[in-house]
């Protein structure tokens, strides 16, 4: 799998959560509100990933964008239309990848990969609560307008070592993933639809024919 492939999967098996002083305070609320009563959406998004500097050279960084769209629980569907095509499907049960160029389907079972992720925050928390089984929520300072909530995963296997999730006037706007080797994948989401009425045959997916599946 390429590495931007490898960089959508962990931000697929990777979506959001915490706060900051009051603002903070606000930030944890406007999450446990989103958690609560925004049970399906849609977005436009544009994803930033910074690889760490090496030997002296600079930050490698690679833009994308796309569409986002999920209903509570367990079921969303991220779609990269440039620089390259891409999309990752979560049906309730099976975690999809398919990458155009390379005509590839990678599968995964869908329980053994969301757990403590960002894509689990966002498409299957049912309470702010429950959240604390996975993730050790804490406050983080407000920047840029942006009432900040900080997760970092429980899991000492986790590929993450902290997820931000971005709010004004509580609408989702970001999400910042840090992985485990320092590379960091900003997603800033705009024309945000809560509440919209999604078709079932959004979250569903049959492999191209043609295509090689790879199952997991």
């Amino acid at each position: 799998m390429k590495v931007c492939s490898m960089q959508r999967w962990l931000l697929a098996t990777a979506l959001i959560a915490a706060c900051a002083s009051s603002a903070g305070a606000a930030a944890l609320i406007d999450l446990e509100k989103f958690i609560k009563t925004v049970k399906t959406g849609h977005s436009e998004f544009t994803q930033v990933v910074t690889a760490p500097a090496k030997d002296g050279q600079p930050p490698r960084v690679k833009t994308s964008s796309g569409t986002f769209d999920f209903s509570r629980p367990g079921r969303f569907r991220f779609v990269y239309k440039k620089p390259f095509e891409q999309t990752i499907v979560a049906d309730g049960q099976t975690l999809w990848l398919y990458d155009v160029d390379l005509n590839q389907v990678t599968a995964r079972k869908q329980v053994e990969v969301l757990g403590s992720t960002p894509a689990a925050l966002i498409a299957s928390a049912a309470s702010l609560q429950a959240l604390e089984a996975d993730f050790t929520l804490s406050d983080a300072a407000a920047r840029d307008g942006v009432d900040w909530v900080l997760a970092k995963p429980k899991s000492k296997d986790s590929s993450l070592q902290s997820i931000r999730v971005g709010f004004i006037k509580g609408e989702l706007t970001a999400l910042e993933i840090l992985d485990s080797f320092g590379q960091q994948s900003v997603l800033k989401f705009t024309n945000f639809q809560p509440q919209v009425v999604l078709d079932a045959a959004t979250f569903q997916f049959k492999p191209p024919v043609g295509a090689d599946v790879i199952r997991q």
